[in-house]
């Protein structure tokens, strides 16, 4: 297993069930090690510097294709997990799991079977039984899109929607999240591209 969450390390450390072959700090330094070593697993958080976990995972089932590969988040919104699982993952865990269910949930993997945190699965089949199509914005980040769109500094935003800056901060954090996206102008153009400009 390669590990990327270096305060895992301990918990499967002890667990001779479990061996580290490697520990990452960055997608690019786990492409490296994978050149020397194979695991069966790799386990990745999603948020990493530079490429996401998301990516990370994408080239490996390309690359490595008998490496399974499970992702840690602190996220569950429903277009970025399907996203995900799109891709073929063999795991989407929450962060807030515990070690048990974790370990439990890492031999059902090697066993062949995919594995969701139960939060997720049960977004998952709330999202089915619902008539409304997720909609990937809220209607208070579509706002600030719009006004990041027209040039509008946090503050100006803060002011014309009658919130703070740092709230603004946080939801333009959000937006470029699901999006995907990390300059302003990859942001305009993907919003542009699935109208989520009005």
């Amino acid at each position: 297993m390669i590990i990327e969450l270096v305060g895992l390390k301990s918990l499967f450390d002890q667990d001779p069930l479990f061996e580290i072959m490697a520990a990452a700090n960055s997608a690019e330094e786990a492409l490296r090690l994978l050149q020397i070593h194979l695991p069966d697993i790799l386990l990745t958080d999603y948020r990493l510097p530079g490429l996401t976990g998301h990516e990370l995972a994408t080239m490996v089932k390309e690359k490595y294709p008998t490496i399974k590969r499970v992702i840690l988040s602190m996220h569950d919104e429903g277009l970025l997990v399907k996203q995900i699982l799109k891709q073929g993952v063999d795991g989407f865990l929450l962060k807030n799991i515990q070690q048990t269910e974790l370990k439990t949930a890492l031999h059902q993997i090697m066993k062949g079977f995919p594995y969701l945190s139960p939060e997720i699965t049960r977004m998952m089949l709330a999202n089915m039984n619902s008539e409304q199509p997720e909609e990937l914005l809220s209607e208070r980040e579509r706002q600030v899109l719009n006004l990041i769109a027209r040039e509008c500094s946090n503050k100006q935003i803060a002011e014309k929607l009658f919130i703070s800056e740092r709230t603004v901060e946080t939801h333009r954090k959000n937006i470029f999240r699901k999006t995907n996206t990390t300059s302003l102008v990859g942001l305009i153009k993907y919003a542009f591209a699935n109208n989520l400009i009005g």
